[in-house]
């Protein structure tokens, strides 16, 4: 057994700062990581860090934008934590040793992505932004000598003991005893068979603290980024960024004409996409990036070279793919779930952030802003005392089949109906059981989530999110202004 103050499961962007702010206050920490440092789903992040660092921007033009994309269900309170710390965490980044790409005077450089009505995105070496975060992030975790990190570990079992939450149990049968456990295990976006994602990206978070009695919303609204290569065997699903299009980059469809507004919200895009598709009967359609700068985005372009594709020459094959869940675990502002004890950050949490349409860059904001505040949180947690009895034991997570992966392709995609979503409740895996159910109990099209038998908005379920706990049956609730309880 280990004991600490802080457990952190999950070793992202999110893990990784939480673990830091909690160590520097000189917590001892323990991180558990299911793969080797520096090789989560954080690591592959091309977008950048939403902030409003610009003299002619504000916390309020980005809560603005925020609330735009999210299509009426963003929790304002939730929103404006994140537009009005995330420039403070950018320079603390910078405090640790992170360097965003800047011009000759040190001035940084700030990005357009859609649905920002202003450059307000920065990077560090261009697309390689989680790249170059995760690593210098895990190199300083590896150094803090208040952090036990634990390589290729797997939570199982959120340990409780009379309702509250006393640390974790591992698949090996470890135990880690703690003040307070925070799970930042990532979205799930690989349940889906076709997918931006790395294969562990299965909603492990979710599922472990669903489990123990805490309570998910929002598990309809799944984004699909609109530009995922296709028909490239080792790189088939690789995202081409966002920002990109915001450099000039144009959607091109069969016939090479532009069919849509690149910069608008992902759902906008992604949508028009898959009708063109649809309608065409074609497979893909065109990124154009010849009148991009190759150097702005060098691993972007190696990475298509060396699948054979050639950006300076030719549009790139693209279609939509699974990215992001804006639902998850229900916190409040400071990473709380409904179980004490428990806590949840990052694409694993559902804060109501995000709405029904995750603003582009918004995610990296969130891992930093609200992974300080749950570690600082966490440290208020009462100690769970030297005896909170024995653990329970390990048992593994159900992990999805492929014809699992396939039917939510198939039945949740970008457009659902009814009689798909049913198809879905008799899945083997639970959180596929679960995506469906919330998918059935919103009867309109709001964001991400596209009902072909609903297809218009229901202004009565506006700010009305899909919160289900363990009778798995959803309901509608409003989320209140400082807790999403």
């Amino acid at each position: 057994m280990l004991s600490c103050e802080i457990a952190v499961v999950g070793a992202g962007a999110a893990g990784l700062y939480s673990a830091l702010t909690a160590a520097t206050t000189g917590a001892s920490v323990v991180l558990v990581s299911a793969t080797p440092l520096a090789q989560t789903a954080s690591y592959w992040a091309q977008g950048g860090i939403a902030a409003a660092l610009a003299v002619e921007d504000s916390f309020e033009r980005h809560l603005a934008d925020t609330e735009a994309a999210g299509r009426g269900l963003v929790l304002r309170c939730a929103a404006r934590v994140l537009a009005e710390e995330a420039p403070a965490r950018v320079r603390d980044l910078e405090r640790l040793g992170v360097r965003f790409d800047a011009d000759r005077r040190g001035v940084l450089a700030l990005g357009l992505e859609g649905g920002h009505s202003l450059r307000r995105v920065v990077h560090a070496g261009g697309s390689a932004t989680g790249r170059r975060i995760v690593r210098q992030l895990s190199a300083l975790a590896v150094d803090e000598p208040r952090i036990a990190v634990l390589e290729g570990a797997r939570a199982a079992t959120a340990w409780t003991r009379e309702g509250r939450c006393a640390g974790v149990v591992l698949e090996d049968g470890r135990a880690v005893r703690a003040r307070a456990t925070i799970l930042a295990t990532g979205g799930a976006a690989a349940l889906w068979s076709r997918t931006t994602n790395p294969p562990g990206s299965l909603g492990i978070g979710m599922s472990l603290a669903h489990a123990a009695g805490a309570e998910l919303a929002d598990l309809e609204f799944l984004q699909f980024h609109p530009t995922a290569v296709v028909g490239v065997p080792g790189r088939e699903g690789f995202l081409v960024t966002e920002a990109i299009r915001g450099e000039g980059a144009t959607l091109r469809g069969p016939d090479g004409e532009r069919f849509v507004d690149e910069l608008a919200p992902r759902d906008e895009v992604a949508r028009a996409i898959a009708a063109l598709l649809a309608q065409t009967g074609a497979t893909s359609v065109g990124l154009d990036m010849r009148g991009v700068d190759p150097a702005r985005f060098p691993n972007v372009v190696s990475a298509l070279r060396e699948a054979g594709l050639d950006p300076t020459r030719e549009p790139i094959p693209v279609s939509p793919a699974s990215h992001y869940m804006m639902g998850g675990i229900v916190t409040d502002l400071h990473g709380r779930s409904t179980v004490p004890g428990l806590y949840a950050i990052g694409e694993t949490a559902c804060t109501g952030l995000h709405g029904a349409n995750r603003l582009a860059s918004n995610s990296l904001s969130e891992c930093f802003v609200f992974g300080a505040r749950a570690a600082a949180a966490g440290l208020d947690e009462p100690d769970p005392g030297s005896a909170p009895g024995p653990p329970p034991p390990a048992a593994p997570l159900a992990r999805p089949s492929r014809a699992t992966q396939e039917a939510l392709w198939r039945d949740a995609g970008i457009e659902r109906t009814r009689e798909r979503l049913e198809r879905l409740l008799d899945d083997p895996h639970p959180l596929a059981r679960l995506v469906a159910a919330c998918a059935l109990r919103r009867e309109e099209s709001r964001g991400a989530h596209q009902r072909a038998d609903f297809p218009v908005v229901d202004p009565a379920l506006e700010h009305r999110h899909t919160v289900v706990g363990a009778d798995e049956r959803p309901r509608l609730a409003q989320f209140g202004r400082d807790s999403a309880a």
